[in-house]
């Protein structure tokens, strides 16, 4: 009996030994695993710096979209060109609040103020035109197939960077689009091409240049209506996207700035709206607009001033 009872102890006592040294294994290997890990993402991240700066040694540049908000923090401007850029930022506030109050009160050039906005909801092309607009919006937010049109977002994001730079004379010497973003390296940038593709819908361009094509070949009853509604649709794309997309601390923004960015941005945006309200109808044009901007820019700025010497 006294020996079966000394078995049964020894058993006990190596099984619990086992166990600890099987969890001690584990936690081991769940240590390496984790260890691993690091070093692999740490390895990751310095291969993009030292690409970064093979691309700077060569003299070239990159313009990059990021979805996620792990990014290269060499972007960042010096201390000097931040405090210039933020001041000009400062300043275009003024230019963003006209093109925003001239855009509901482009009615007053012509008389039309009270039934301005009336009258452009009865006509066909701007209400195909909303259609667009909120089958997008009802697209995105419900987010079926979400990658597979971030993929084309962010395509058209890095071939309008692509696009701007040869505009300017600048070359492509690498073009890389994946479900991580996308970026183009290049031996030249500018605020146009970094900032370019935050306010030049891309996919509506491109609609529009194969509709004027078609157009040579089969004029349709319904092709004006049917480029408006693709307009509409493509166009709250590209700006439903890009307003997911800035948050996401993008790289073309902290190369300029990030609040002088987007007062760039914004007054862009703001004015290309504008031409297309003024083409929606022919009651309006672009020059009753840039009148009408004229005169609330005049009376702010005078406003202003005497605002500004009530202080001193």
């Amino acid at each position: 009996m006294r020996r079966d009872r000394k078995n049964r102890r020894k058993r006990q006592r190596t099984s619990i030994a086992n166990s600890g040294s099987r969890s001690r294994r584990g936690s081991n290997k769940r240590h390496k695993s984790g260890l691993w890990d690091s070093i692999k993402s740490a390895n990751t991240r310095a291969h993009q710096r030292s690409n970064a700066r093979s691309w700077k040694r060569r003299g070239l540049t990159s313009v990059k979209a990021a979805i996620s908000s792990d990014n290269i923090t060499d972007y960042q401007l010096s201390t000097t060109n931040l405090i210039i850029r933020s001041l000009i930022g400062l300043i275009l506030l003024f230019p963003c609040f006209i093109s925003t109050i001239a855009l509901f009160d482009i009615g007053n050039t012509s008389g039309l103020q009270t039934n301005y906005w009336s009258s452009l909801i009865k006509i066909p092309e701007f209400q195909f035109f909303c259609i667009g607009v909120f089958l997008m919006l009802g697209w995105f937010f419900s987010g079926l197939a979400r990658s597979f049109f971030l993929y084309i977002y962010v395509l058209g994001h890095e071939l309008t960077h692509a696009f701007f730079i040869y505009l300017c004379g600048g070359k492509v010497s690498e073009f890389k689009v994946t479900k991580d973003g996308g970026f183009v390296v290049t031996n030249k940038s500018n605020i146009l091409i970094a900032l370019s593709p935050y306010f030049v819908p891309f996919w509506s361009l491109l609609l529009l240049g194969v509709s004027i094509i078609l157009r040579n070949f089969w004029d349709g009853p319904y092709h004006d209506l049917a480029l408006y509604l693709t307009i509409g649709a493509s166009w709250t794309f590209h700006l439903a996207w890009t307003l997911w997309m800035i948050p996401r601390d993008q790289p073309d923004l902290k190369e300029n700035g990030s609040f002088f960015s987007l007062t760039i941005i914004y007054l862009a945006n703001v004015l290309l709206l504008a031409t297309m309200l003024c083409m929606s109808t022919k009651e309006l044009s672009i020059k009753d607009y840039a009148y009408q901007w004229v005169n609330l820019c005049s009376e702010n700025a005078v406003a202003l001033i005497g605002w500004a010497k009530s202080f001193f």
